[in-house]
């Protein structure tokens, strides 16, 4: 697994200028965020992933797993759409991946392409794709392409923690995210890795 070049600068410099940052931090030595190096992986994760607790995400993966033999876009893209329903994928879920895996097969996706890309030329290659929509393209921004300014706003997880961190609980206006985030740039991934860990320690990485 890869890890970002950049994330001891971004962890002091988010430290120096916000203080529930640099508490998060302290309170996580050693942890960082990490890359599987697997783009089809990564983005499947992400799918699986969408509306279930992190914990059901696992369970259905681990399924999948052990159910075929290799976690491939050509095996996807062939394997009995009721197998993997088997597995604990939803029927849309099911459409998503197996048109993730022919995205892959059919090379409509320009690879080599995606690290000369912005972030949102980027995502709007990715949500080509069936069922891939922002949060996916922007999960796969942080987690698989490791870019350090990604703010996922529609994230659940983001908007919890910043809720309890920066107005007692209380929601935040969209608006009012963005205004605090300001200081984060140009890191927000990793403000946003960090304030993940404030809601659950154990780090997510699809």
């Amino acid at each position: 697994m890869s890890i970002p070049r950049y994330w001891k600068q971004a962890t002091r410099e988010l430290s120096e200028r916000d203080a529930v940052i640099r508490g998060i931090a302290a309170r996580s030595p050693g942890l960082r965020l990490r890359s599987r190096g697997d783009a089809f992986n990564t983005l499947a994760r992400s799918i699986v992933g969408q509306q279930i607790s992190v914990k059901a995400a696992a369970s259905v993966w681990a399924k999948l797993s052990a159910s075929i033999p290799s976690i491939e876009p050509a095996i996807i893209y062939a394997h009995d759409a009721e197998a993997l329903r088997a597995c604990g994928l939803s029927r849309s879920k099911v459409v998503y991946i197996k048109d993730l895996a022919r995205h892959f097969v059919e090379n409509l996706f320009d690879i080599k392409l995606w690290a000369q890309m912005s972030d949102d030329e980027l995502i709007s290659d990715l949500v080509q794709v069936h069922g891939i929509g922002r949060w996916t393209a922007e999960m796969f921004l942080i987690f698989h392409m490791l870019r350090p300014n990604v703010l996922p706003l529609g994230d659940i997880g983001l908007q919890r923690a910043m809720n309890l961190h920066y107005n007692k609980g209380k929601p935040l206006t969209e608006r009012r995210i963005r205004t605090i985030s300001k200081v984060w740039a140009p890191w927000c991934s990793v403000a946003t890795w960090y304030l993940w860990r404030s809601l659950d320690p154990i780090p997510v990485e699809y």
